[in-house]
């Protein structure tokens, strides 16, 4: 964070809200949208600023990368290893993560979204198999603007000082009609679809606007990407 405060505070005039729904110690699984791959800077920005540290769970290809792979894993962030036999290393390594205390950054869509009006797309079930694993609140967390410095659907990127953007926390969402439930497939699409439902309408609040049908998860041709 001490490379990436001072450029977020260059780059972005921020508007945050919520930082008192983040629980000041143990474990707690922040799930968040994901609207541009400039969020999770700004997205760690807030986290910090709540006065946890920001792990995420990211996409494993981006530790293969000389000098930014060993500084995410120093920094304590957690490859994904999606659609391989060692995708579930990855939860495991969240669940220790969420067991020793620490917040785990999750976005539940798993990428940015390629085309369309940036709304949450259809989420993946590593939040909802964390959450059974672990019992560990889940927190919602919306960003909105950052798809103005780097925009998904078009790679185009633009970098102005004091672009507003906007993070805002929920309090944690009630799932606690599902704690001690079996992992089943119902059972992960339903808690999934009602985080991605909490993610939706919260995004609607902040851009002012009726959103679309929310994807189920119950869905998904890819099932087995679950992280």
């Amino acid at each position: 964070m001490v490379t990436v405060k001072p450029a977020m505070f260059v780059l972005t005039k921020r508007t945050w809200s919520g930082l008192e729904h983040m629980p000041d110690q143990g474990g707690v699984i922040i799930a968040a949208n994901h609207v541009s791959e400039a969020d999770p800077l700004i997205l760690a920005h807030f986290v910090f600023d709540a006065g946890r540290w920001p792990q995420f769970l990211a996409k494993s290809s981006l530790f293969k990368i000389p000098l930014l792979g060993p500084y995410l894993r120093a920094v304590k962030q957690i490859p994904v290893y999606r659609g391989t036999a060692d995708a579930v290393k990855s939860l495991d390594a969240a669940a220790a993560a969420l067991q020793d205390g620490e917040g785990v950054i999750i976005y539940p869509e798993g990428t940015t979204p390629k085309s369309g009006e940036l709304w949450p797309q259809r989420g993946k079930t590593g939040v909802a198999r964390l959450f059974l694993r672990t019992g560990a609140p889940v927190v919602p967390i919306i960003t909105w603007g950052p798809q103005t410095i780097l925009d998904p659907r078009t790679r185009k990127v633009r970098l102005r000082p004091r672009t507003p953007v906007t993070v805002i926390a929920g309090p944690p969402i009630d799932l606690s009609k599902w704690k001690g439930v079996e992992p089943t497939a119902a059972n992960l699409y339903a808690i999934t679809d009602e985080i991605m439902t909490v993610l939706r309408d919260m995004l609607a609040e902040v851009r002012g606007e009726t959103a679309p049908e929310q994807p189920s998860a119950a869905r998904r041709t890819d099932e087995g990407k679950t992280a």
